[in-house]
């Protein structure tokens, strides 16, 4: 399966066409959003040399539908559409919540020179009734579909942070994602040298997962205040805490 991409190398103008970005960051969304959920943070990564591609994951956006996703299938259509739209070159890479999950699953065969989640603990709960779950989905697309009730809720979003989620919830598929939970539990260990930006406290990743990641070599920073979309609520703090990415010089 091919995922559809926002891909900032259809809009290069000539001048930075004639000098190629020398590495590709991925972005993956979390559940009911969409690649446009990165709007504010595309824009930085190209002014430090980044070819960005940020995929709506199944289910999502204008990517295809599957009523019987796992999470295995999804990191299968995020590899697939990377081997096609960015074969060569370093791979930086960042997901978050849901997509963070889909990126541990797939960055085995990614193999990203850096590898970020964002407040994520890596696994799924299966064994779900998929008809209550879907319904669930679907009163909470519903409810997410209304930009005025969105920063009602979220006070922390601007007027575009709020209609780029409507938008992602309008388009939003609960058959798709209600499936990734209906079948066994999983889980998907994070590579050492990885990275975890959480908030503080976090409702998904606790400090047991904090401990439990440390040991294994997994690098954690965390975000005093922030909402479960770091990048929403504490942009600065967010892209603040991970020089690798957000660090170096701006480009021209």
């Amino acid at each position: 399966m091919l995922l559809h991409a926002l891909d900032t190398a259809d809009s290069a103008d000539s001048d930075s066409a004639a000098t190629p970005p020398l590495r590709t960051a991925l972005l993956l969304h979390g559940a009911m959003g969409s690649a446009e959920s990165w709007w504010r943070v595309i824009p930085l990564l190209v002014d430090r040399g980044y070819r960005v591609l940020a995929l709506d994951l199944p289910g999502h956006g204008r990517s295809p539908r599957d009523a019987q996703l796992t999470v295995d299938a999804a990191a299968a259509a995020v590899v697939e559409t990377i081997r096609r739209l960015a074969p060569e070159g370093p791979l930086h890479a960042l997901g978050h919540s849901y997509g963070a999950t889909v990126l541990a699953a797939a960055a085995a065969a990614l193999d990203p020179s850096l590898t970020v989640y964002v407040d994520a603990a890596l696994s799924i709960e299966g064994g779900h009734d998929r008809a209550e779950l879907v319904a669930r989905y679907e009163r909470d697309r519903l409810a997410r579909m209304d930009a005025d009730a969105l920063r009602r809720s979220r006070p922390f979003y601007s007027e575009r942070d709020a209609e780029v989620e409507a938008r992602a919830a309008e388009r939003f598929d609960p058959e798709t994602l209600a499936s990734v939970s209906c079948g066994a539990d999983g889980e998907w260990p994070p590579a050492p040298g990885s990275v975890v930006v959480r908030a503080e406290p976090s409702s998904w990743v606790s400090d047991a997962d904090v401990r439990r990641l440390t040991e294994h070599g997994v690098g954690i920073r965390s975000i005093p205040g922030a909402a479960h979309t770091v990048w929403y609520s504490h942009f600065e703090e967010f892209t603040a805490s991970l020089p690798e990415l957000f660090g170096g010089p701006a480009v021209g």
